[in-house]
């Protein structure tokens, strides 16, 4: 070791010791500034919880801007899909449609309501000589006769528009439509009102009609699972708390260890929630986990400074306090080391396309910085208040196992580093081309599991009446006035015909359907004028009468704007995977630009295709974040450990256990969720843990004792590998219970980070070592072991 280095060496050791000796002297104004800090930040803490789907999506997002656009033109999608499923499996008989017509005058009464769909107010048209009239399919329908009841059976499943998204094939189950118009201005307060109403008026109508089976989904119901899926997550922090009182208590074999870590974890996680008032952020399903991840991550950080100090106690003859030092002085730069990493790391999360996950990313970086203060100022003090109790023979002999166990585990790796080498190359690269494979797939409906609600109405309402996705397309005449426009009405008719032809679509809402039902009607029900007006001035006519025939809230401003210049075509499709979803957009628009004028050539928008995209977006947009935050982690590296070489050389353990976690998810599920492709940034913070330990402590060896590589790597592995078994142990814990989520996006990365978090661990004790001896000089000086 040249004298530069030593100096460099002595002069963090210095400041470490010194640093040390502060907290010591100081402990107890200490505990007091930390405590004021950690209760100052906390009085800011404001939890507020946003579940609207749109938070998913950034402002400047182009498929959000197109759909709000459609949105502005006609009425919101705000919606609740009430399915009533009788239990006779026949919708049309007196009882049950008297029933649906009592749910759908109470569906009226939802807050922000502005329309009920149903199958007994459907608008159905019949003409008398020269006269068009409009009523509901079915009124008054306890006082109608069998006849009566059968020929609404027949009208309505015949009739396209209710075909497939109000009534199924078999007239079996049913559905009721409430659209809203949700003022948008709180949506904590307005998601929950709406869904509120719905509960207790489902309830009250299944109490009073128990011969119903009862299913809600929609876009409201999907807000409140957000909503709810948020409360579940915060939840699972109090199990985690929990979990790292036992795992700590066990690992380390002393009570006021855990109760220092417990403080250290209770401190950060209070000044994380002061930063999220003090930021205004407002938590979603992503966001509410950060106590999770930072109770997690800062126990790892408390972990690697208990250990050592305890080491020095128990077996090495320390007293407390220069235990603590000590401890101090080995851990204190590879603890800054990995919190900046893991800083970094989360902060990369910025680059994505997803605000929560900013979110995240911001509130777990703020918290990290924490828990960096905490566990080199708090745990310390707190470790020189308390005592230190011993039972010497039982734990210098499980120490002893302890220790001969890595000692073991070095010497075999040391044996065969070329070996092991190919090995883990080989695996590696098998894993690496089958991580190739994962599919992106983000249907919203499944990010919620079967123990949702939500999520097995769906499915329900999937199976046995319509799919839950779709697809809309702003038709534009390019005139007012234009969609009576024959030749836009024949094409528009032609675009319909051709959707329904597609093997992913089960309903398809066109204006062309009612200006045909219109103009049949027009002519005596005659069913050969059941085709689009051959003249624009007799269509326009047949639309006014049309509309003056409508009762308030079941108007056309849903399918036509209001210049009659553009309709709304809404394609209702099976549940289908986001490149599926992708797929069929792309067919529509390109059917429209090879068949229709270039007025009505339309994009496909929609909530579904806005997180179909998602995915795909999230993952271009994370990967520039990913190599900024590697090669900023390896300069980190570079600079920390004062080399280059293992600087770069730290890439590969660094960068191979997402490739593993990856190859791995392939073999457990195959597809990708936009809540896994920031998992590459969010652990690669996480993973440097275990790899600047064990570098550090094999740079130890060699500076300061001279060692071989071969005794440098035994060193490593019994100086800190039961830290790095002791911080895995600790994260699995965590991530293990965050895997429990019923919320996909979190419970996936949870359980890809587990994957990854073991992954490194082994390669850390494998592949790593075995390169730090293939790639290191030979040296002839053969120190003592200190």
């Amino acid at each position: 070791m040249n004298e530069q280095q030593k100096q460099k060496n002595g002069l963090i050791k210095s400041f470490a010791t010194k640093w040390a000796e502060f907290i010591i002297r100081f402990k107890w104004p200490v505990v007091i500034a930390t405590l004021v800090l950690a209760l100052g930040l906390a009085s800011q803490g404001k939890m507020e919880f946003d579940g609207d789907y749109h938070v998913f999506f950034s402002k400047s997002n182009p498929e959000l801007e197109a759909f709000d656009a459609l949105q502005e033109k006609y009425t919101k999608d705000d919606n609740v899909v009430i399915v009533l499923a009788p239990m006779n499996g026949n919708v049309f008989t007196k009882e049950n449609l008297s029933a649906i017509e009592e749910l759908t005058a109470s569906a009226w009464n939802t807050p922000y309501s502005s329309r009920v769909d149903a199958i007994t107010n459907f608008q159905y048209t019949r003409a008398e000589g020269d006269d068009l009239y409009v009523d509901d399919l079915s009124y008054e329908s306890h006082a109608k006769t069998p006849e009566e009841i059968a020929k609404i059976r027949e009208v309505a499943l015949k009739e396209p528009l209710l075909m497939h998204r109000l009534i199924n094939e078999k007239g079996s189950v049913t559905a009721i439509n409430v659209t809203l118009r949700l003022p948008g201005i709180d949506t904590a307060k307005e998601i929950p009102e709406v869904t509120k109403n719905t509960r207790e008026m489902i309830a009250a109508f299944q109490e009073k009609h128990p011969e119903f089976d009862m299913y809600t989904t929609g876009l409201v119901p999907l807000n409140t699972a957000f909503f709810e899926a948020s409360f579940r997550d915060l939840a699972l922090t109090m199990v985690m708390f929990l979990i790292v009182i036992v795992v700590t208590l066990v690992l380390t074999r002393n009570i006021f260890a855990m109760l220092a870590t417990l403080f250290v974890v209770f401190f950060s996680i209070a000044s994380s929630v002061g930063f999220v008032g003090l930021m205004g952020i407002k938590l979603t399903p992503p966001s509410s986990v950060f106590p999770t991840m930072i109770l997690t991550l800062a126990v790892a950080d408390s972990i690697h400074i208990l250990i050592t100090m305890l080491q020095k106690v128990r077996n090495e003859g320390y007293t407390k306090t220069a235990a603590i030092i000590e401890s101090m002085r080995l851990n204190f730069m590879p603890v800054f080391i990995t919190s900046l990493t893991t800083i970094i790391g989360f902060l990369t999360l910025n680059f994505g396309e997803v605000p929560p996950f900013w979110d995240l990313g911001n509130i777990a970086a703020f918290g990290m910085t924490m828990a960096f203060l905490y566990s080199t100022t708090l745990l310390p003090a707190l470790m020189a208040i308390f005592p230190i109790w011993k039972k010497k023979s039982k734990k210098v002999k499980t120490k002893e196992a302890s220790v001969s166990f890595y000692t073991k585990l070095g010497n075999y790796v040391i044996k065969q580093p070329i070996r092991l080498t190919v090995i883990s190359v080989v695996v590696i690269g098998v894993l690496g081309v089958l991580a190739t494979k994962n599919v992106f797939n983000d249907e919203f409906v499944e990010y919620f599991d079967d123990s949702v609600k939500f999520r097995t109405d769906s499915d329900f309402i999937n199976e046995n009446l319509t799919g839950f996705y779709n697809v809309e397309f702003s038709v534009s005449s390019g005139e007012s006035g234009g969609i009576n426009n024959p030749e836009y009405l024949q094409t528009l008719h032609d675009f319909e015909a051709w959707l329904e032809t597609q093997p992913e679509v089960t309903h398809v809402n066109a204006f062309s359907e009612v200006a045909r039902r219109v103009n049949r009607s027009m002519h005596g029900d005659d069913q050969s004028f059941y085709r689009v007006p051959t003249s624009r001035e007799e269509a326009a006519q047949y639309l006014l009468l049309y509309e003056l025939s409508l009762p308030f809230g079941l108007d056309l401003n849903n399918q036509i704007n209001v210049d009659k210049s553009e309709s709304r075509v809404t394609v209702t499709l099976k549940n289908n995977s986001s490149a599926e979803m992708i797929a069929f957009s792309k067919r529509a628009e390109d059917w429209l630009k090879s068949n229709a004028p270039g007025a009505m050539h339309a994009l496909g928008v929609s909530p579904t295709l806005m997180f179909s995209k998602l995915g795909f977006r999230q993952a271009d947009s994370m990967f520039n974040g990913n190599i900024i935050a590697l090669i900023l982690i390896s300069i980190v590296l570079m600079i920390a450990l004062r080399n280059f070489k293992l600087g770069l050389l730290s890439i590969i353990p660094n960068v191979t256990p997402v490739i593993v976690g990856f190859g791995l998810w392939w073999l457990y599920k195959g597809t990708i969720n936009t809540g896994m492709v920031i998992v590459f940034g969010m652990t690669l913070g996480i993973i440097v843990d275990d790899t600047v330990h064990f570098m550090s402590k094999f740079l130890r060896a060699r500076r300061d004792y001279g060692y071989t590589a071969k005794q440098a790597v035994v060193y490593a592995f019994e100086t800190v590998g039961q830290a790095l078994v002791t911080t895995t142990l600790v994260l699995i814990a965590g991530f293990a219970v965050l895997s429990t989520s019923s919320f996909a996006l979190n419970s996936y990365m949870a359980r890809i980070t587990l994957m990854i978090i073991i992954a490194a661990l082994i390669i850390d004790f494998v592949l790593l070592p075995s390169l730090l001896i293939l790639t290191s000089k030979k040296t002839t000086t053969n120190h003592t072991k200190q």
